[in-house]
């Protein structure tokens, strides 16, 4: 009879049997980022159309929210800007890096774990650069 604590014995594929590792992480994100961006920006697009249509008055409020004045930005803008461009990133780079893996490469364990951590770094670097560039000016 086979017990537990025998290594022979197969394992089911379970979420309590793998080991938590990078390529998991950035294999849930790439489709929370893929959702978020087309809910939030399809919800943001709605707003933008709907405050031009409305009048001066909503669309002032919509720049408000989301335009530098006197290079500060509304908390509201900050977070949906800086969510967006950093989902924006992930998602891209990951993105990427299932293009050469449906290539052929990128299989081995090491390499993939590898690639799936310069998934995240990219795109924190990419997204504080661009958030730089915006705020310090040109």
């Amino acid at each position: 009879m086979a017990t537990a604590s025998n290594p022979a014995r197969p394992r089911a594929p379970h979420l309590q049997v793998y080991t938590w590792g990078p390529h998991m992480l950035v294999s849930i994100l790439h489709r929370a980022t893929g959702s978020g961006l087309a809910t939030v920006g399809t919800i943001l697009f709605v707003w933008w159309l709907a405050a031009a249509a409305a009048g001066e008055e909503a669309y002032a409020t919509f720049l408000d929210v989301f335009t530098l004045a006197n290079g500060r930005l509304n908390v509201v803008g900050w977070v949906l800007g800086v969510g967006l461009t950093w989902a924006f990133f992930q998602h891209m780079a990951n993105g990427i890096r299932h293009l050469f893996m449906d290539l052929g490469a990128n299989f081995e364990l090491r390499a993939n774990k590898q690639s799936a951590l310069a998934t995240l770094i990219f795109s924190v670097v990419a997204t504080a650069a661009f958030w730089a560039y915006i705020v310090l000016g040109r």
